[in-house]
């Protein structure tokens, strides 16, 4: 019975040696961080193209003390290549600050060959401080014949209306989908005269580049003006972010409806007249299309003190031509019961687009037979001075 026992123990043992070491040789070859040096990168994992190149953003902390750990890489694909980047410069050391500190970053960049085939890689890259602190970190690399982390630069209403001196805002969307951190370069190709600039849409300063992290998305407000005299019409303007990897591109469209605007005044400029109580006065108006787009049913409308009228040789306006003008009759005629002083009659000329008021200042002079009256007697007086005079002075 003990020497059963003894031989399933045995047996035992063995099937567990057995299992820990089919488990150690089936899992990924990972050395942990030891003697308290760690190093690791938020995307071990990426999928990219055959010819791609990309970073993967490293850092390296320490639980311990402040160390120098040298950096290399322990296994490579046939005819890939990689190197390590530091504050734009290619290192072989980094300084990692000992525990309680930000951890120490650094680049590892990557070259996949073009003739790279399809399937899944593994790289190894090492950090190395000695005395037993070292650490080792894999890269799982999918290459793939479609790309799979390809961008987008995209507008939700990418095309807008508006008359001329507007200023258009576009709000765009710029999407990183690859594993690694990407740098874009923008650029519009506007008409000469046209201003486009690009707004973070956390910020408020223009930019012409912008860091999107991998993965992530950023806003960015496109502001579109156009030239002052730009002319009526359908405009496109194509907008570009270019990183290292790839090129996206959008394009916005803006259409020019015109300016609508309709000026009224008088052929001389002068807005004053004079008037007499309930008696009809004639001036002249001058319609004018100060606008790039032509005007129709242009109507004439006034706004007059209680009891006034005006009437209009011609109250509607069919057509004006852009930049045309006409001259128009009115007949003023105050109340009956108006007193001598100045007035106000509001007289607008406009459409459904566009209208302008024009305010005249009416002096009113009631007409009186009184002043003709003393007149007379004035005469008749004078005259019968004389007569006295002539018939009496000489005596």
């Amino acid at each position: 019975m003990k020497k059963c026992l003894l031989h399933w123990k045995t047996q035992a043992g063995i099937l567990f040696v057995l299992a820990a070491v089919f488990f150690a040789l089936s899992s990924p070859l990972r050395v942990h961080a030891a003697g308290g040096l760690e190093m690791s990168t938020p995307y071990p994992g990426i999928t990219v193209q055959a010819g791609e190149d990309v970073n993967f953003d490293l850092e390296l902390a320490s639980t311990a003390g402040g160390l120098d750990a040298a950096l290399s890489v322990v296994s490579l694909p046939d005819g890939w290549s990689g190197y390590f980047m530091g504050s734009d410069s290619q290192i072989s050391r980094v300084h990692v600050p000992g525990s309680g500190s930000d951890p120490a970053t650094a680049t590892f960049s990557l070259d996949i060959p073009e003739d790279a085939a399809e399937g899944s890689y593994l790289v190894q890259l090492q950090a190395d401080a000695g005395g037993g602190a070292s650490d080792i970190l894999e890269l799982a690399i999918d290459v793939s014949a479609e790309s799979a982390g390809q961008g987008s630069f995209t507008s939700e209403y990418p095309e807008q209306q508006g008359s001329t001196g507007t200023s258009f805002t576009f709000d765009t969307t710029l999407v990183n989908n690859r594993g690694t951190e990407q740098s874009y370069s923008l650029s519009a190709e506007a008409p000469s005269g046209w201003q486009v600039s690009f707004t973070p849409a956390s910020e408020s300063s223009q930019v012409a580049s912008i860091t999107v992290d991998a993965g992530s998305a950023e806003g960015l407000t496109v502001n579109i003006t156009p030239p002052e005299n730009i002319e009526q019409g359908t405009y496109t303007i194509p907008c570009t972010a270019i990183s290292a990897n790839e090129t996206l591109r959008t394009e916005l469209v803006i259409e020019i409806t015109g300016t609508y605007q309709v000026v009224l005044t008088t052929p001389t400029g002068n807005l004053s007249l004079d008037a007499y109580a309930n008696a009809e006065d004639s001036f002249t108006l001058l319609v004018q299309n100060t606008g790039n787009v032509d005007l129709h049913n242009i109507s004439l409308t006034s706004s007059l003190p209680t009891g006034w009228e005006v009437r209009f040789e011609e109250s509607t306006i069919d057509t004006l031509e852009a930049g045309g003008s006409t001259e128009i009759t009115a007949y003023l005629t105050p109340s009956s019961d108006a007193i001598t002083g100045d007035y106000v009659a509001t007289l607008t000329a406009g459409n459904d687009e566009t209208s302008a008021d024009a305010q005249f200042r009416v002096s009113v002079k009631t007409r009186t037979t009184w002043g003709i009256a003393a007149a007379v007697i004035i005469l008749l007086l004078i005259a019968g001075l004389w007569y006295l005079f002539k018939k009496y002075g000489r005596r």
